[in-house]
Order: C-alpha cells, then structure tokens, then sequence
C-alpha cells in the first residue's frame, strides 16, 4: 500500500485523480516531458522493482523524468504504451497499461500495473508491478 507523505487524503476525488493519471500517460505517449514535468510533486517518488539497472527508487520530479527518459533512449524510441485500464479510488489510482519494445531482436512485451498516490492534482508517488519482474529485469539490463 502507498502511504502519502503527510497521512492525509488528497482533497480531489477519485475522477479528478484519474484524470491527472490519464493526462500523465497521453504526456508519456506523446513524449512531452513538459506536460509530465507539471503533474508531478516536486518531492514525487517513483518506485521500480527488481534487480535491474532501472530498478530503485527516483525521488524528485527530476529523477522520475529522467527515469522516463531512460526508458526512451534504452529502447531506442521504441517503446510503446497502451493504456488498458485507469482506476481510481479514495486513496490511490490504478494505471493498467500494456507496454512494447524491441531492440536488437529482443522483445519487450508485458502488462504492467502503476500504483499512484496524488496530493492537490499532483502525483506524489508512484508504485510499478511488471507481469514478469525477471524478464523486465533482463530486457532493460
């Protein structure tokens, strides 16, 4: 479970959260940094498991941008996200998305859930969940 920094439920609903959520992955797809730069916390988290060299955690808007950047120049621009699903409740919002690249004549291919935690429109932390942890690992290593 995502615990927001200071305990206290955001004042906007579960609709204006998924929103901001679904703005931030329009931003993502259509590589505008500008857009994601605005919808992040400045003190944002964004939490990515496993062993990979993209695994830990990015603490600050910079880091999680820059993070996002990595993915673009690791898959040489050809990572692609789909959005499957946004789901929002009282505390957090759900991203399902299905995202692919292929570098190499390697295939990335998998569903990954993202857990967010948003704080007055923005998001404050995020949580990855990849379909399969050890293939995401190796594909991005």
């Amino acid at each position: 479970m995502i615990d927001t920094a200071d305990g206290e439920d955001s004042d906007m609903g579960a609709a204006e959260d998924g929103e901001v959520v679904r703005r931030g992955y329009e931003a993502f797809i259509a590589g505008d940094l500008a857009t994601l730069g605005e919808l992040f916390a400045d003190d944002a988290v964004w939490s990515v498991p496993g062993t990979g060299v993209l695994s830990g955690m990015k603490r600050g808007r910079d880091a999680v941008l820059a993070y996002f950047g990595e993915l673009g120049s690791r898959s040489r621009g050809s990572l692609r996200v789909t959005v499957q699903d946004i789901v929002g409740g009282e505390k957090h919002t759900v991203g399902i998305h299905h995202s692919h690249a292929d570098i190499d004549g390697r295939t990335y291919d998998q569903v990954t859930v993202v857990v967010f935690a948003l704080r007055d429109g923005k998001v404050i932390e995020a949580k990855e969940f990849f379909e399969d942890q050890t293939k995401s690992d190796e594909f991005w290593g």
